[in-house]
C-alpha cells in the first residue's frame, strides 16, 4: 500500500515518488503545482492538453519549469505523446521538453493503446530512452487483457491503468498476471470522472464518498504505485492530497467503497456507451479498425 507521504519506488525503476502525481490539462493555476510541490508531491504529468483555454488558461507548463530549474533530481516529469507514428511521437516529446527547457523527461507516456503499440513505436521511445531524451517508457491503456503483455515487453517499465472503486477489473484482467519483477503501475480516473462524488448516483443510506475517499481507495491496492489527480482547482487538489493524510482504508472502508462503486458502475451504462464510441476512433487511428475495445484480440 502506498497511501502516505513517504516516497514510493515505482515497480523496478529507480523513480522514488509521493505517491500522488498531478496533471495538467484540467486547467488548474501553476500556483497551485507549486503548492503541491512545496507540499511534498514531486509527480508531475505534463499531457496532450497542455495550454487549455477551458475554463481558463493554465501555467501549469510554467510552473512545472519552475519547479525543475530549480530542484530537477527531485521532480519526477511525465510527457505525454497521443501520435501513433515514430515521427510524431518523437516531435511531440521533443517539443514537450523545448517547452519545459528539459534536457529529458524521467516517463514517456504513449497514450491510449488498446493494444500493444507496434514495434516501430515501441522502438522509437526506446530510442528515445537510449539518448537519454527519456529514462523510461509508460504505456496508457483502456483495454486490460493488454496489459499483462505489455508488463514483459523489456521497453515498458510502467503501465497507467484505470482503476477505481467502480471499475476494478484489475484486479482481476491484469494484477495476477504480472511478472514478479513488475512494471511500476499508476492508476488514473480515481473518482470515475465524478461519478463516485455525485449524490445522485449513490444509493440511498450510503454516505457519498469524497475525493480523498476516491484516492486512498486506489492507493489501497498494494499494485498501485501512485494515482494520478486531474484537479481543476486549489479546493479539489487539497481534497486528493487530503487521501495522504488519512492513509490507507480499512476494510470496513473498501467493503463500503465496493458497495457504492458496483452501484455507480450500474447507473452509468449508458455514459459508458458513448465513451465507448469515442473508444472506437481511437482504435481506428491506431491501425486496430473501428472496434469496441471489448472486440479487440487479447493477443497482439
Amino acid at each position: 500500500m502506498s497511501c502516505s507521504w513517504a516516497r514510493v519506488k515505482l515497480g523496478s525503476t529507480n523513480l522514488e515518488v509521493v505517491p500522488l502525481g498531478l496533471a495538467a490539462s484540467y486547467g488548474i493555476e501553476g500556483k497551485e503545482a507549486e503548492r503541491a510541490f512545496n507540499r511534498g508531491l514531486n509527480l508531475f504529468y505534463w499531457g496532450a492538453l497542455r495550454a487549455p483555454v477551458f475554463p481558463r488558461p493554465s501555467d501549469f507548463g510554467r510552473a512545472l519549469k519552475r519547479i525543475a530549474h530549480c530542484d530537477r533530481e527531485k521532480v519526477v516529469t511525465v510527457i505525454q505523446s497521443y501520435a501513433r507514428s515514430p515521427r510524431r511521437m518523437t516531435l511531440s516529446i521533443e517539443k514537450g521538453l523545448r517547452e519545459l527547457h528539459l534536457d529529458y523527461t524521467d516517463v514517456l507516456l504513449l497514450g491510449w493503446w488498446n493494444l500493444t503499440p507496434p514495434e516501430r513505436l515501441l522502438d522509437a521511445a526506446a530510442k528515445l530512452v537510449q539518448q537519454y531524451r527519456a529514462r523510461y517508457v509508460m504505456v496508457s491503456c483502456h483495454n486490460r487483457p493488454a496489459f499483462p503483455i505489455l508488463a514483459r515487453d523489456p521497453r515498458v517499465s510502467l503501465l497507467m491503468i484505470r482503476y477505481n472503486a467502480a471499475h476494478p477489473g484489475a484486479e482481476l484482467d491484469v494484477f495476477p498476471h504480472l511478472p514478479t519483477e513488475r512494471p511500476g503501475i499508476v492508476a488514473y480516473t480515481a473518482t470515475s470522472w465524478e461519478q463516485l462524488l455525485n449524490p445522485a448516483l449513490i444509493p440511498a443510506g450510503e454516505r457519498v464518498p469524497t475525493a480523498a475517499d476516491c484516492y486512498r481507495f486506489a492507493l489501497s491496492s498494494p499494485y498501485i504505485d501512485a494515482c494520478f489527480t486531474g484537479a481543476k482547482t486549489g479546493a479539489e487538489l487539497d481534497g486528493a492530497m487530503r487521501a495522504l493524510d488519512l492513509g490507507p482504508m480499512n476494510d470496513e472502508e473498501l467493503v463500503w467503497m465496493r458497495r457504492v462503486g458496483s452501484s455507480v458502475r450500474q447507473r452509468t451504462q449508458m455514459d459508458s456507451k458513448g465513451r465507448a464510441i469515442f473508444d472506437r476512433f481511437v482504435n481506428l487511428a491506431s491501425g486496430f479498425g473501428f472496434r469496441p475495445t471489448d472486440k479487440l484480440p487479447r493477443n497482439h
